[in-house]
């Protein structure tokens, strides 16, 4: 069994350096390993520690109520008291879980937050990852359902129907926190950042200081991290995401096996998708959220499905890299793609 565990699926390139930075534009990085992943934090202006110090402490704060792994989360009390009661929650991951339901809905049940027992079978990219029999996958497959979270919002609370359901947020969670890190900046009067959570989730504030577009190169899905791109995307103020097979995966048998699970049939998504990525204008509310989400809906409903459900959200665009080496993009992406790898042809 081969095993392949990769934090960052996108990097941050030709960033301005520090030197001859004027007091406005005092720089200031830093990088931390949070919410199971690297997040690194760029920020340009006057109080620029502090709005880094700032933020790393709203993602703590957001990691201790949304990770199924630390006991006294609310999304573990939620888990625990599956089939059993409500469980008071914080307004955020209410938040969270009605804005997950919208989205499942809007895409039919490809987006699902219950998969937790089905990631919990599988647990690909940790030391108990395995291929589960068919007869594992189909006893897990009825605990799996979005329409069995109940919300009470008159109190904040939250109920899943059936004992042994479990909710795992990994597919909106980071896309929440870039959105909550934003503000802290806006508050700490920074104009000039880059927001990079795990190379998944990327958010370019403003432009650079010295007024060019920040460059993001998009991981090649099929070569080790930071040894290629698939291309190049060069953005001004707006949210990024990317999903892929290549980010947490095995390999037994020949077969790669990664952890973006179909919700309806219990295994790896197969939808000939090896990655897609999600643009959104920063002026749509949780666009990083939304991202976040819409980049999972693309990858297990595959390009025809996937990208109608972009194609009908204002503000949002989407290309995909599948199996066959080709790339296609939404109707409204309009990002030139630069460096475009010799492997790819342009589908559309």
């Amino acid at each position: 069994m081969i095993k392949k565990l990769l934090a960052v699926g996108m990097c941050i390139l030709l960033l301005t350096p520090l030197a001859g930075c004027s007091k406005k534009e005092q720089a200031s990085e830093s990088q931390a390993f949070k919410m199971d992943t690297i997040i690194n934090l760029k920020a340009y202006g006057p109080k620029a520690n502090e709005a880094i110090e700032a933020a790393y402490k709203r993602i703590d704060e957001i990691e201790q109520m949304a990770s199924p792994s630390i006991g006294t989360s609310d999304v573990n009390k939620i888990n625990q008291a599956a089939g059993k009661e409500y469980v008071k929650v914080h307004p955020e991951i209410i938040k969270m879980i009605k804005i997950s339901i919208e989205y499942s809905e809007l895409s039919n049940g490809a987006f699902d937050i219950t998969v937790g027992p089905l990631i919990k079978l599988w647990g690909i990219g940790t030391k108990d990852e395995k291929v589960p029999s068919d007869s594992e996958i189909k006893e897990k497959l009825p605990l799996v359902g979005y329409r069995n979270i109940r919300i009470n919002e008159a109190d904040s609370s939250v109920k899943l129907i059936k004992e042994g359901m479990s909710i795992d947020l990994g597919g909106i969670a980071k896309g929440f926190t870039a959105d909550e890190v934003i503000k802290i900046f806006k508050e700490y009067g920074i104009k000039s950042a880059i927001i990079n959570l795990g190379g998944s989730t990327v958010y370019t504030l403003g432009q650079k200081p010295d007024g060019t577009l920040w460059s993001i190169g998009i991981q090649h899905p099929r070569k080790e991290r930071n040894e290629g791109y698939a291309c190049i995307l060069k953005l001004p103020q707006q949210a990024l995401s990317t999903s892929g097979d290549y980010e947490r995966f095995f390999i037994k048998d020949g077969k790669r096996y990664h952890h973006i699970l179909n919700p309806f049939t219990g295994y790896p998504a197969d939808a000939g998708v090896m990655s897609d990525t999600v643009v959104i204008n920063s002026d749509v509310p949780d666009c990083n959220m939304l991202a976040d989400i819409l980049t999972k809906v693309t990858f297990v409903s595959g390009v025809d499905k996937g990208l109608k459900i972009i194609d009908s959200i204002p503000g949002v665009s989407c290309i995909a890299v599948t199996t066959d080496n080709k790339v296609y993009k939404s109707s409204k992406w309009n990002i030139p793609l630069e460096n475009l790898s010799s492997e790819f042809t342009i589908a559309n």
